[in-house]
């Protein structure tokens, strides 16, 4: 690159990409003694919990058991720093569970800049050490291989010529598309998997490669006296008459599919309501709380903290109508352009509702809503980064297929055991409508096991996924995409780096064979990573 500055650097471990499966990644290699050279092209650590801004989605067990130790400290990490500097009221400050937000969607809905704060307090003594380098914000644009081995890795500045090269002796891939994949001729699969080849009860008869979930531009707002309507976006009337087949209405409408029962269904939208926020009963199993968008994922719940301190409530759109599934951003010619337009989306989105949207009480418009760019962090007042649910995902040595653990399908026996167990999860089979106009795909799930097969490529020798691109197919990985099995993928593929280092081996032969496995899986158990479920039905 003209006017490029090179540099180089060596570091035990590479992981590449900051989201949240990286972050822990490198937690797990750095708690083992290693060097990680991390790298991150947004301002922000943390990916889906924080730049692009998504509230956490987890089980309805979490308080209790079903996460790693470490996910379980960024948890208590999030709620701590609520108690030491926010003036919560004195019942917030008692609620043990603190929900910040009192979304309906997770018992944890809250601001993504305290995320950012408790992952940097993570990692803040590993970079005090020098143990741990953090490029920022940085971006994979070449990788060297050698055979079956990652040699080197080349990121560049996002924003200007300086380009690094990190060599290391395993490069792990927690970028949120599986960016390295095609770059070292890493065997991956996208999109749809056709029945032949997997045997799910819910895949076509054909692959369809470029069917993928859509993504999501997610935005914060408020409601505060005032008109804060934002500028009539050029492509409005387009995405106002926007109807797709399934959608039963206009896409910006209250109206759209129950995502468990393709029933259209009219959601309520009613900003600052008079609940108490110590009563949200945020359990998916029971309810799964979007019948009213405001409070589904509420990040600030006004009234638990001191009169004064919020004017309003502060609102997370993560909602239906702005789900883009126009195209797939994965191996297309111009990924850019469909950024955009999913920008344009939820900008779209917020306009109708500030203006157009129906009220309860006749009229249309809700012109109080304040988009808060402050909140998410960014110069056009939405996420940093889009939410894209679905990665490349590896050719891996074992593939997590949906007769694993869909309830239909394993009914009371639950999910399949894998003897090479190396962490749980729970979510249901939640699939988004998809880039080939397919509807909601939602699935009860049972509690499920993290097999190390599905992080082990079958063919690369030291490149390990890190994040939602291990050896799921495009039905499971609507249970595996979510923030703590993310973060536990993360944390294994970072201690299996140091293990392998170790040892000597490779991760296939850590599978392979009956002592290492073993002494592997007694090292994550010694970390706080769950490899077992108790007796328990999912939902």
């Amino acid at each position: 690159m003209k006017g490029s500055t090179l540099r180089e650097m060596r570091a035990d471990i590479l992981v590449v990409g900051g989201g949240l499966g990286g972050v822990a990644a490198a937690l797990g290699a750095l708690r083992a003694g290693r060097s990680v050279v991390l790298t991150e092209e947004f301002d922000w650590i943390g990916g889906q919990l924080t730049s692009q801004a998504v509230p956490p989605d987890e089980h309805s067990w979490v308080e209790r058991f079903g996460i790693t130790a470490s996910y379980r400290a960024l948890r208590d990490g999030i709620r701590d720093y609520y108690r030491r500097y926010y003036p919560l009221t004195d019942r917030a400050r008692a609620w043990r569970d603190l929900n910040p937000g009192a979304g309906h969607v997770s018992r944890l809905c809250h601001e993504p800049r305290v995320a950012v704060a408790v992952l940097e307090s993570m990692l803040a003594p590993y970079r005090g050490s020098g143990r741990l380098r953090v490029l920022q914000p940085y971006r994979p644009v070449s990788a060297a291989v050698d055979g079956d081995r990652v040699t080197a890795v080349t990121v560049a500045h996002r924003d200007g010529a300086d380009e690094i090269v990190v060599t290391a002796g395993y490069v792990l891939d927690a970028t949120e598309t599986g960016e390295l994949l095609p770059m070292t001729g890493t065997e991956y699969v996208t999109g749809f998997e056709s029945r032949a080849d997997t045997g799910e009860p819910s895949a076509p008869d054909v692959a369809q490669p470029t069917n993928m979930q859509a993504m999501s531009v997610c935005f914060a707002v408020d409601h505060v006296d005032g008109d804060h309507t934002i500028d009539r976006p050029e492509r409005y009337s387009f995405w106002r008459d926007y109807q797709p087949a399934f959608w039963g209405d206009r896409m910006l409408s209250f109206r759209s599919p129950n995502p468990r029962t393709l029933e259209i269904s009219e959601r309520s939208f009613t900003p600052n309501p008079d609940d108490d926020p110590l009563l949200v009963d945020a359990d998916q199993r029971r309810n799964p709380g979007d019948g009213n968008l405001w409070t589904f994922r509420r990040i600030a719940a006004r009234r638990l903290f001191r009169d004064g301190a919020y004017d309003s409530d502060i609102c997370l759109v993560n909602w239906p109508m702005i789900d883009y599934f126009e195209s797939p951003v994965i191996d297309v010619p111009d990924p850019a352009h469909h950024f955009a337009a999913a920008r344009e989306l939820s900008r779209s989105v917020l306009y109708w509702l500030q203006t157009e949207a129906p009220r309860t009480d006749g009229g249309t418009g809700f012109p109080g809503l304040r988009l808060r760019g402050d909140v998410t962090g960014s110069a056009d007042g939405l996420a940093q980064a889009p939410y894209i649910r679905e990665s490349r995902r590896i050719r891996a040595e074992y593939t997590v297929v949906e007769q694993d653990l869909s309830l239909d399908v394993r009914g009371d026996k639950g999910a399949a055991i894998y003897p090479d167990s190396v962490g749980v999860g729970m979510y249901r089979i939640d699939l988004h409508p998809s880039t080939g106009g397919d509807n909601y795909v939602d699935v009860a799930s049972c509690p499920f096991q993290i097999p190390l097969g599905a992080l082990i490529p079958r063919r690369m020798d030291n490149l390990l996924p890190a994040g939602k691109n291990i050896g799921t197919t495009h039905i499971t990985n609507g249970s595996y995409r979510l923030h703590p099995v993310e973060w536990n993928v993360g944390e294994v593929a970072g201690m299996l780096a140091d293990f392998c280092l170790e040892r000597g081996v490779v991760p296939r032969a850590v599978r392979d064979t009956p002592g290492l496995l073993a002494d592997f899986q007694n090292r994550l158990v010694g970390e706080g990573v769950e490899l077992h479920w108790p007796d328990i039905a999912g939902y």
